[in-house]
C-alpha cells in the first residue's frame, strides 16, 4: 500500500524573505517536513525523526500570495527508515495587474521544488 499525503497553504507577506516578495526555498522544506511528519504517523503512529535530504531541486520561484500544494509519498520501507519523495506545485497565483485581490487558478500547477529524504521511526516507539 502507498501512503501518501497532501497540504496546500498560502504564502504570507511574512514568508517572503527577498525583494520582490520572494519567499525563502527552505520554506518549501518546511512544508515536505510537514509532510513527513504526517506521512509518520499515518504509518507508524509516531512523529519520527527527519534524517536528512539525499536529492533537493529549486525549479521556479514562489511569491508572498501564491499557492502551494505540497505532497509526499512513502516509496521504500526499512525496520525503522522511511524513503519518502516530495513536489511542491504553485497551483494559483495573485494577479496585482487586475487589482489587490485577483488570483488565478493556474491550468497546470507549476512545480516549484521536489525532493528525496530519508526519515526514521525508532522501533520502539513504532505503533503500527
Amino acid at each position: 500500500m502507498s501512503i501518501k499525503s497532501t497540504i496546500r497553504v498560502r504564502m504570507s507577506m511574512h514568508d517572503a524573505h527577498y525583494g520582490g516578495n520572494l519567499v525563502d526555498g527552505a520554506k518549501m522544506l518546511n512544508l515536505f517536513g510537514d509532510v513527513a511528519t504526517e506521512l509518520l504517523i499515518i504509518r507508524d503512529g509516531d512523529e519520527g525523526l527527519f534524517a536528512g535530504y539525499d536529492k533537493v531541486e529549486f525549479l521556479a520561484p514562489v511569491y508572498a500570495g501564491d499557492f502551494i500544494e505540497a505532497v509526499g509519498e512513502i516509496v521504500k520501507e526499512g525496520n525503522s527508515s522511511r524513503k519518502m519523495v516530495f513536489e511542491a506545485r504553485k497551483v494559483i497565483v495573485p494577479r496585482p495587474d487586475i487589482n489587490d485581490s485577483a488570483c488565478d487558478v493556474l491550468d497546470e500547477p507549476i512545480v516549484v521544488c521536489r525532493a528525496e529524504g530519508i526519515c526514521v521511526v525508532p522501533k520502539d516507539k513504532q505503533r503500527k
